[in-house]
């Protein structure tokens, strides 16, 4: 059980406080033995974080230290942490240090919630990066921290618009026309199936490594009912999450910014401007946003897989219409689930990699050049004789898409989905 906060704390510091493990000890302790990973000067300022974050009145005035110092500790415990995170591959990040900013962001979100006024929005900030490129500490604390202060700030009345907030006006609605979804031949439709046994799944589809669209096996998830754009806007609005700017990732233009929920809504969906897409694509999302998680299942197909349930990734797919994936192949099975909106989806076997012209580098060999509805057939001349399916995906369908399998996926409006993928 956490310790009594000091006194002159704050009623939502000393809720948040209250979410630590044990309190004053367990802090301490976690920076006592990142002490001992990182650099000497690394480890001064998380002891001295440490302190003031967990000190009472009397304490931080004898430091001479109030809020402010804090912070300027906190900040700069990130900072160096940020440097290591950024200096190489991800995969190759110790995870000391996605610990020390984690503890980082743990201690500025706690000191700006330490006195009546807090700043609700900076200190959920803090929380989000911490969640996102941190490691989990203090039996995930941020995450638990995250739900309180978003709790608070849906009470205190709705977060402002991303114009209002900079203290300009967004521009006026131009939205591009965009073309209906290609005429589906009976000869090329993915095949439908209702609520087949695991067993028939397995044997006709998964073993085969067919697609289908299987409905009426999520009708009883909640988010089929309850999630709009409004929903995701009270429930996530102020959270902090990445968005890729641009229609497509193999555009020139196509960028990734950190942006809140409420900011992602209001440029890309309300206000969506001639020629800019965003697109909110997730790997975290439902770890670092719980009350939309609770709205969704892991189907039981996924049980079919070789790995444990916590293998499976879940992914959130949430942008406007135009967005498009280009062609592309994933190594795991895929189960896409569609909530929102509508997508048409052209799927290619493995046995068609040669007529789709993937990419050469590296970075982008699971991916083809061609664009699927507008080829240029001089240049890719082979695309013309690759044979493909497709499908319109609307709410409650579920399309099995084999690992490989070559796919491209248009939104056809403001459209959410989620996927699972699963070995």
């Amino acid at each position: 059980m956490a310790a009594e906060p000091a006194p002159g704390g704050s009623t939502l510091w000393a809720s948040l406080w209250a979410l630590l493990p044990s309190g004053k000890a367990s802090i301490e302790a976690a920076a006592a033995g990142l002490a001992d990973q990182v650099e000497g000067s690394v480890a001064s300022l998380l002891r001295q974080a440490a302190a003031l974050v967990c000190g009472g009145e009397a304490e931080r005035a004898a430091r001479g230290a109030g809020r402010e110092a804090c912070l300027q500790l906190s900040e700069r415990l990130c900072d160096y942490a940020w440097e290591r995170l950024h200096v190489g591959p991800w995969r190759e990040v110790g995870a000391e240090w996605r610990r020390v900013y984690a503890y980082g962001c743990l201690f500025k979100a706690l000191c700006l919630c330490r006195e009546p006024g807090a700043a609700l929005e900076e200190a959920l900030r803090a929380c989000d990066l911490g969640l996102l490129l941190g490691a989990p500490v203090e039996d995930n604390i941020l995450a638990s921290m995250a739900e309180v202060l978003q709790r608070h700030l849906s009470c205190s009345g709705e977060p402002a618009a991303a114009g209002e907030q900079e203290g300009q006006p967004l521009k006026k609605k131009i939205r591009k026309d965009f073309p209906p979804s290609p005429a589906i031949t009976t000869e090329a439709a993915v095949s439908r199936l209702r609520c087949p046994s695991l067993e028939h799944f397995q044997a006709h589809y998964l073993i085969p490594q067919k697609p289908v669209i299987l409905e009426q096996i999520v009708d009883h998830w909640p988010c089929l009912r309850k999630w709009s754009v409004g929903y995701v806007r009270q429930v996530a609005g102020s959270r902090t999450v990445p968005v890729e700017v641009g229609s497509r990732y193999t555009d020139e233009e196509w960028s990734q910014s950190l942006m809140t929920v409420e900011d992602f809504i209001s440029r890309y969906i309300e206000n969506k401007l001639q020629n800019q897409t965003g697109y909110l694509a997730q790997h975290q999302l439902f770890d670092q946003i719980p009350e939309l998680k609770a709205d969704i299942g892991i189907p039981d197909y996924c049980c079919l897989g070789e790995g444990a349930e916590e293998d499976i990734a879940i992914n959130a797919w949430f942008g406007p219409a135009g967005t498009v994936s280009p062609l592309h192949q994933d190594p795991q099975q895929n189960l896409l689930v569609q909530v929102m909106g509508q997508k048409y989806i052209r799927l290619y076997s493995p046995k068609e990699s040669e007529n789709l012209y993937p990419h050469e580098s590296h970075i982008l060999h699971n991916t083809s050049q061609v664009d699927v509805e507008a080829p240029d057939l001089v240049k890719f001349p082979k695309f013309k004789a690759a044979s493909f399916q497709d499908c319109v995906l609307s709410p409650g369908q579920v399309l099995f898409i084999p690992v490989g399998y070559w796919h491209y996926v248009r939104s056809l409006d403001t459209s959410f989905s989620v996927s699972f993928w699963w070995s």
